[in-house]
């Protein structure tokens, strides 16, 4: 029987992936946040976007070496899906990818071509996807009274989704683990599932973890967050006070109303906590990137649990 080994929560902003020169050129927003630091002037300088750029890299290079020097048979990962393989004709709240392999093609261009370069690792067309544990997971779920979309098949023209594909853009390029995609809608009212269903679906993919034969050691992955593009820093320590303090209750209670749009990934974390059960939280770093007025960025979080 198999047992989750190792978690690690991500964020996946483009932000993290640009020259800190362009942070402001990123997505922006007139919403004004109700936490704006004293010293916001001081964080949007170039000098600061050069200082914070450089922990993220840090950040990454711990996580990608902490991954290859675990031993695996699977990694499991938590992700929204942003109208890459749903769209609002057909948006399930939790869906499994279970076909044989996973897609990876290079991240299309914005229609209007003003976007900042991203640099990404070179990566292969196709990596393995955990079938046989997908499977599994998709009939245990089902089996806990979870209603599971299921899909064998990408779009072809995408591929896997952005954040899933960051494992191997940025974490792991030659990563051979095979993978299990769960897309939590996140996103999209009005089905999106609140944080204490999140947790619950957390916990049921760790019981089924523990009853497949396929393999021995799994990774559980969340991808992205924290809040964006609106940054909300109390919010942010929130949710990360709650998961070092192993605080279900607290988890349970974070406030859907904040829970929209970018920030809405951190219930991608909440999952993630219900499934690495004991495993204890080491946060690497947690980097509120300002990038614009008047509170536009991402903080970009980085933890792992063993």
């Amino acid at each position: 029987m198999a047992e989750v080994v190792l978690g690690i929560g991500h964020s996946h902003t483009p932000q993290i992936s640009v020259d800190p020169e362009e942070w402001p050129n990123l997505g922006r927003s007139e919403q004004t946040s109700p936490h704006i630091p004293d010293n916001l002037e001081d964080q949007l300088q170039v000098d600061c976007f050069r200082e914070k750029h450089t922990r993220v890299q840090g950040a990454i290079k711990q996580l990608g070496q902490l991954l290859r020097s675990t031993e695996l048979d699977a990694i499991v990962i938590f992700g929204d899906d942003q109208h890459e393989q749903f769209n609002d004709d057909n948006m399930p709240s939790v869906a499994i990818y279970h076909g044989d392999r996973v897609e990876v093609r290079p991240r299309r261009p914005r229609p209007d071509g003003h976007f900042p370069t991203l640099h990404l690792e070179p990566t292969a067309t196709e990596y393995p996807n955990a079938i046989d544990l997908a499977q599994h997971l998709i009939g245990s779920l089902t089996e806990q009274e979870f209603d599971v979309t299921r899909s064998n098949h990408l779009r072809a023209e995408r591929g896997i989704g952005h954040a899933f594909s960051f494992l191997y853009q940025r974490l792991w390029p030659e990563c051979n683990v095979p993978i299990v995609p769960i897309m939590v809608n996140t996103y999209y009212p009005p089905n999106q599932p609140t944080p204490k269903r999140c947790h619950d679906l957390g916990k049921a993919v760790r019981e089924a973890v523990g009853t497949w034969k396929g393999g021995e050691r799994v990774a559980i992955l969340a991808s992205g967050g924290l809040s964006h593009i609106v940054i909300d820093e109390p919010l942010d320590l929130q949710v990360l006070d709650a998961l070092k303090a192993r605080d279900t209750r607290a988890l349970h209670a974070l406030p859907r109303g904040l829970l929209k749009g970018g920030t809405s990934e951190i219930l991608n974390w909440v999952a993630l906590d219900g499934a690495v059960g004991a495993l204890q939280m080491t946060l690497i770093d947690y980097i509120p990137g300002y990038r614009s007025r008047p509170s536009n960025g991402c903080p970009m979080a980085f933890a792992y649990w063993s």
